[in-house]
């Protein structure tokens, strides 16, 4: 505020008072908008919601969905076993008519049947390997018949069991107490939390070569989806926080994952920089990257010359916050803004409606709209200036999708596979060392891939502790050709 040089004390000191409260108008501003931010205009977490923001109100004319199935969506019942597949059969019969006592003779219809799926009160087999001992004359010695290198290899949990116990800890978040009470109480064998974690040990050995030719097939993947979360390590917290400064203190890991079209990996590692983006897919990466706009992605596509699809859900929610936000002037740029994404989303939403020139075109169209949006008229307002600086350095990303086929214009992919990997660390804590570091991004890897490929996570884990225990060559996590 410019105070005019004839002001009289009295007039200087009001500008002094008028200049403080503008300022704390200013800060509280600031604070009333932060604390607006949730996961509706943000991306904060659900669960860090104080008050969940109402569910939008339904279309006009439409009430709300109940629960459950839907008016005309397709009945799906489950299909019936087999014959070949069915142990026992019990049959019922009557010989009298239950309303009036009449004798009944067999009607010429099929019969109606039920099947239903017991458990055997014994599930496992118990093998003894007997080595039968041999005396040689000519050296004078004892030796015993050879076990094969499986039955060494598995101990007491043979390739099957072994797969179990890794399906049950990776794919089932289970701790080791669930699953030693699940063998004692229901198996009937009770195992000790040392024979599971050498087990898991095991387990995850087969998984290192399957997981490490993914690794190599990773940089050469024309479109990878990328997102990262923190990982718990107590061990660390616990070892480096007393004596390592606070502003420095190196607290957790970091799980990325690195979403491909028909794999995913995953990789733990102490840092959340671009290094990370370096090591895993290379410093000549000719793909798409579709990220967030996390500052180590922007850095990697700036020194590497790499195409980037950069999040257009992450941009909505941003927008969203600012059409909300206090000040009117950001609210006013954040409503032109979100009306020239609503317009983008409109062309896609009709493509099915219009012919490919004419879909380019729209995009097009609607592109220019979004970024004159973006960079025009833009209030003097740090929350504003942030968006529409980054807008005009990199807002060309957010629509790579528009002239690169087979790119989405969001992150939910690799959104959605580190979801299974937050609700690990929350059930389970994190892990506790190098060997459960290893052993999660290999099992959350194959898990993730299995699902992505329809096959079936147990089976995969039985043939490479089956192949491992053996001596033999892994079993690939990459799609095979027809």
């Amino acid at each position: 505020m410019r105070i005019p040089e004839d002001a009289t004390p009295r007039e200087r000191e009001l500008y002094a008072i008028i200049a403080r409260l503008e300022a704390r108008v200013a800060e509280l501003e600031a604070k009333l908008a932060k604390a607006g931010r949730n996961s509706s205009n943000s991306s904060k977490p659900p669960s860090s919601d104080i008050v969940k923001p109402p569910k939008p109100s339904p279309p006009e004319g439409k009430g709300r969905r109940k629960i459950g199935g839907q008016p005309g969506h397709p009945r799906h019942e489950r299909a019936s076993f087999p014959p070949k597949q069915v142990d026992a059969v019990r049959t019922y019969k009557m010989r009298r008519c239950p309303r009036t006592g009449g004798r009944l003779r067999r009607a010429d219809l099929p019969p109606k049947t039920l099947q239903q799926i017991g458990l055997v009160e014994k599930p496992f087999i118990v093998r003894e390997h007997r080595s039968y001992a041999y005396w040689c004359q000519k050296c004078k010695e004892v030796h015993y018949a050879p076990f094969p290198q499986e039955v060494l290899a598995g101990g007491l949990l043979d390739a099957r069991a072994t797969a179990f116990v890794a399906f049950l800890k990776g794919a089932c978040h289970a701790s080791y107490s669930t699953i030693g009470t699940f063998f004692a109480d229901h198996v009937g064998v009770p195992v000790s939390r040392g024979q599971l974690a050498k087990t898991v040990a095991k387990a995850s050995e087969a998984l290192a070569a399957p997981y490490e030719e993914m690794a190599r097939r990773l940089p050469d993947e024309p479109r990878v989806n990328v997102d990262e979360t923190g990982h718990k390590d107590p061990e660390r917290i616990a070892k480096e926080g007393a004596e390592t400064p606070a502003p420095a203190r190196p607290l957790a890991w970091w799980t990325w994952a690195f979403r491909a079209r028909l794999f995913t990996l995953f990789k733990i590692v102490d840092s959340r920089g671009s290094n990370v983006l370096i090591d895993t897919l290379g410093r000549e990466f000719e793909g798409v990257l579709g990220s967030d706009c996390f500052p180590a992605y922007l850095k990697y596509i700036r020194d590497f010359n790499v195409i980037l699809q950069l999040c257009l859900a992450h941009l909505i929610r941003e927008v969203k916050f600012l059409a909300e936000h206090p000040d009117a002037a950001v609210a006013a740029y954040g409503a032109r803004f979100l009306a020239a994404l609503k317009a983008l989303f409109e062309v896609i939403h009709r493509r099915e409606e219009m012919t490919a020139r004419g879909f380019r075109r729209g995009l097009r169209k609607a592109k220019r709209g979004v970024l004159k949006a973006a960079t025009r008229r833009v209030p003097a307002h740090r929350d504003a200036g942030v968006l529409a600086k980054r807008m005009r350095e990199h807002g060309e990303a957010y629509f790579t999708f528009v002239t690169t086929p087979g790119v989405e214009p969001t992150n939910n992919l690799a959104e959605q596979a580190i979801r299974f990997v937050v609700i690990d660390r929350r059930i389970t804590q994190g892990t506790r060392g190098e060997r459960g570091r290893r052993w999660c991004e290999r099992v959350w890897t194959a898990a993730a891939t299995c699902a992505q490929q329809g096959r079936s996570l147990y089976r995969f884990l039985v043939d490479a502790v089956r192949a491992h225990f053996a001596g033999s060559p892994a079993p690939s996590l990459l799609p095979q050709p027809p």
